[in-house]
């Protein structure tokens, strides 16, 4: 913040008291020096300070010299017929320092409070300084006249808050145009002042209500956020052609989804002290909204994975806006109370919809899932191009989470991954009891190579006796006394979910068709014993009723009926183990080799870590030397690009999540996967 304080002018910022003047008896030349000590002086308190206590701390400011001693000093000056002043010189900004230092002290000190010796040090001080000052070579127009100064053409004065040192120790005053700017950048002194450019009239900016947090501005619109945090695209493949396939080993159908956790507006008002660090005006929905599309439409995915989905945005400006992009979207919102949820959107000229499942975690009488956390699955049927002729191409089942996010509840979050991969083993299988491509992604709550991560990736976990807290890996609570364990089995047979994340009825094998009751097959039940007894209260009817039943010959008492009834399939549990067999992979490696750093995809608090992820099919590799942080190798469903992500300080450097390019505390993962476009 830059104010001007011309020579002579006693300008003084908006809501900032006025100095007081000197008394007339003073020449008008001396009056403006001391004016312009004063502008000096609060500059330099507005380069020290960066909050609203600045006006405070001007209406507080001692005073400066009285009549009398300001007519001593000037006496003492004509007599030492000093016919020089100040002026520009290039001699080096030592002298400069010097002089303004002993200035600043001269107009701190309180008259009132002073004593007789001390006014005399003051004095002298001061004219050691103008002593100093008689060496310059440039002189300056005599001032024991009493004509006025003429006004000074050229830049202004500005302060520049100083790094080091008490308060006014390195102020130095810079002569205008006068010091080189290779000067000024190698003297480590120089450090306060410099020329401000000509004042553009602005509108006066919202008062800034955080004192201990610096204020940032939001961008100009007209700057793309991605030549701001430029994110770079790693290519697996060549480009693929017009229709969106491409020719290899063989032609492919090729997409890019995306998965982004967009940040509730909810959520973020009920958690305001994660972004104090934020400007207000890049937290209002509008402006966060107005960048998220921007995204949307730069990056152009072909499936959007969304989570924390404010419902009434959605509906209002979310789903509008996204269909008149050309999409289609379904949308899941929490359970209870909440006003978010997870949405899938993909574009029908792209896939077709085969089914839609929802997924709630939340089960009535289950400790273990009392929370409202949702999903989402999509079966979707990918459209190849008329042109291409009698081809066809496997579906592919999306799906989309946002898991519990309490970093001590790891049982929570393996429950609930465990109904959602249930839902996908149902929705993916196919006829022959394999599964189809698969995607998973949403925002997880899970650091990588945590136990719920490995889970996904491995396809097994051993739980019994683990602390809840390392499931995520989120946080360290081995330090506390008391600490949850988890217990074989995790959860209760009742869900109706096996150890290996399928539901029973899944697991049951299909009869070859219904039982058909033949005639031969009911007689059978002619002579057994409740058929001869007779029924209590029946009414005795002559040739009807008055007879008993005779059972022939040979007739057993009782008929057992052989393959009637198929008992229950019984499933043992495993102890203390969870499997799942959909092969799943990560599309990033979470470790940029180039900077050497880990990816980040969030900052809660400004500590950078990962818990969004994309996982996709893959076959497992069969050679044990891998260079990259996978267990399988492309299959079905090829990986042929992703968006990179950033590094913990390259998001510092742009204040952080939200920024004013990124208007979410996540950042959005994009991948473009290639599938097999096979002959019927």
């Amino acid at each position: 913040m830059m104010y001007p304080a011309g020579p002579g002018s006693g300008d003084s910022p908006e809501g900032f008291p006025e100095q007081p003047r000197l008394q007339p008896q003073i020449s008008n030349r001396t009056t403006q020096t001391l004016d312009a000590f004063f502008t000096c002086r609060k500059n330099a308190l507005l380069a020290k300070s960066s909050s609203t206590q600045v006006e405070g701390d001007f209406a507080m400011a001692p005073r400066g010299p009285d009549q009398e001693e300001c007519e001593g000093l000037l006496q003492q000056w004509r007599e030492e017929g000093s016919s020089q002043v100040l002026s520009t010189s290039s001699e080096g900004p030592l002298v400069d320092k010097g002089l303004a230092q002993s200035s600043l002290a001269l107009l701190m000190d309180n008259p009132g409070e002073q004593d007789a010796a001390s006014e005399d040090k003051w004095s002298s001080r001061q004219l050691s300084d103008l002593r100093a000052a008689e060496n310059l070579e440039e002189p300056f127009p005599e001032v024991l006249g009493e004509e006025p100064l003429p006004e000074v053409q050229g830049p202004m004065w500005a302060a520049v808050p100083m790094q080091t040192g008490p308060q006014y120790a390195d102020c130095a005053l810079l002569p205008m145009g006068a010091l080189a700017a290779e000067q000024w950048e190698e003297d480590p002194a120089m450090v306060a002042w410099s020329i401000a450019p000509e004042p553009v009239p602005q509108e006066e900016a919202p008062i800034w209500p955080f004192e201990s947090l610096g204020q940032l501005q939001p961008p100009p619109l007209e700057i793309p956020y991605h030549e701001i945090l430029w994110r770079e695209w790693e290519d697996f493949s060549t480009q693929p052609d017009a229709q969106g396939l491409e020719a290899g080993d063989g032609p492919q159908f090729q997409f890019t989804l995306m998965s982004y956790n967009i940040l509730a507006q909810d959520l973020m008002q009920q958690s305001s002290e994660l972004y104090l660090h934020c400007h207000p005006d890049i937290l209002n929905w509008n402006y966060r909204f107005a960048n998220l599309m921007q995204e949307f439409q730069h990056w152009d995915p072909d499936i959007l994975c969304l989570q924390e989905v404010q419902e009434d945005h959605y509906w209002e400006q979310l789903e509008p806006s996204l269909r008149m992009m050309g999409f289609t979207c379904f949308y899941k919102r929490r359970t209870g109370c909440k006003t978010d949820g997870c949405a899938v959107c993909y574009k029908p000229t792209r896939f077709r919809l085969l089914c839609a499942s929802p997924v709630e975690y939340f089960r009535p009488g289950l400790e273990l899932l009392n929370r409202d956390n949702v999903g989402l699955v999509l079966l979707l049927q990918p459209l190849v191009p008329e042109g291409l002729g009698q081809v066809s191409v496997a579906p592919l089942c999306v799906a989309n989470t946002h898991v519990l996010y309490n970093p001590r509840r790891g049982d929570v979050k393996l429950a609930q991954m465990a109904i959602l991969l249930a839902e996908v083993d149902k929705v993916a299988r196919l006829s022959d009891g394999s599964h189809c491509p698969i995607i998973l992604c949403g925002d997880l709550n899970s650091v990588p190579d945590s136990p719920l991560y490995n889970f996904i990736r491995d396809g097994e976990l051993q739980y019994h006796g683990m602390p809840a807290w390392k499931v995520s890996g989120q946080e360290d609570f081995s330090h506390q006394l008391y600490q949850r364990k988890l217990q074989a089995p995790l959860w209760p047979s009742s869900l109706g979910i096996t150890d290996c994340c399928q539901y029973l009825t899944s697991c049951h094998p299909k009869r070859a068709e219904r039982l058909k009751y033949s005639r031969d097959f009911l007689l059978q039940f002619r002579f057994c014993d409740i058929a001869c007894q007779r029924p209590v209260g029946l009414v005795l009817m002559e040739g009807v009723t008055d007879t008993k039943p005779e059972r022939p010959a040979g007739w057993v008492e009782s008929v057992l009926e052989e393959d009637a009834l198929e008992p229950e399939p019984v499933f043992p549990r495993t102890v203390g183990t969870i499997q799942h067999c959909l092969h799943l992979t990560s599309v990033y490696t979470h470790f940029l080799p180039q900077h050497g750093r880990p990816e980040v995809t969030t900052m809660p608090l400004g500590l950078g870590t990962t818990v969004d992820y994309i996982f996709f099919s893959a076959e497992s590799c069969e050679n044990g030397n891998r260079t990259d942080r996978r267990l399988y190798q492309d299959g079905t469903l090829k990986l042929l690009g992703r968006l990179s992500l950033l590094s913990e300080e390259i998001l510092w450097a742009a204040n952080g999540l939200p920024n004013p390019f990124c208007s979410s505390d996540h950042l959005c993962l994009l991948a473009s996967f290639g599938m097999e476009v096979t002959a019927p």
